[in-house]
């Protein structure tokens, strides 16, 4: 078990990858969340299938520690629902939720780990925090930076473009990393080592 597996009622811990349903979003910046999970998946060599709570979900052991990996299937603003019927489902402690999701607010390029703090306008976030109460759970951001001049509402739903694209396998397997250094050494190290490296 990783040191940090703080026991809920089997110790396991969700990890949520936000984004959006369906092929038109695929690979859009507002869901490199949900792509790093894909990445975890893969890790895990697990599949996301379907489950009642309205997330597709894998589970297994990441750094000897229980997991569930999630991905809402229902749109951006309405994740939280999902989210908090898998929480009841596993009797996850919020303090045992990660969260994985884009960051206008952090250049491209770069992941950073969080613990609570607000939601700078990001609809899954505040669905989130509507439906637990608080917003007191772990972050791992990925950065996709803001446009220059544009909408940043265009600019998230907009594929990565090209030169991103050739960077962004290895920095979803970044933050995949992240994810599993929360696991493996706790939160506070985590930050201290990830977030160090990106300043």
């Amino acid at each position: 078990m990783g040191l940090f597996s703080k026991s809920g009622a089997d110790g396991r811990w969700i990890i949520v990858g936000l984004g959006n349903p369906g092929e038109k979003y695929a690979g859009t910046r507002h869901n490199a969340g949900a792509m790093v999970i894909d990445v975890l998946a893969q890790r895990l060599g697990g599949k996301l299938k379907s489950h009642r709570s309205g997330c597709a979900t894998a589970d297994g052991n990441l750094s000897g520690t229980p997991v569930a990996l999630a991905r809402p299937m229902s749109y951006m603003n309405e994740s939280g629902r999902p989210v908090r019927q898998l929480a009841n489902f596993y009797k996850t402690p919020l303090e045992m939720l990660i969260v994985v999701h884009d960051e206008l607010d952090i250049p491209f390029g770069e992941v950073r780990i969080k613990e609570g703090g607000g939601t700078a306008g990001h609809n899954g976030l505040k669905s989130l925090g509507s439906h637990f109460g608080s917003k007191d759970f772990l972050r791992v951001r990925f950065g996709i930076g803001r446009p220059r001049g544009g909408d940043a509402a265009d600019h998230v739903l907009q594929r990565f473009s090209g030169s991103e694209r050739k960077e962004l396998p290895d920095l979803l397997e970044e933050a995949a990393d992240a994810v599993e250094l929360i696991l493996d050494s706790g939160p506070e190290k985590a930050m201290n080592q990830v977030n160090t490296r990106a300043d």
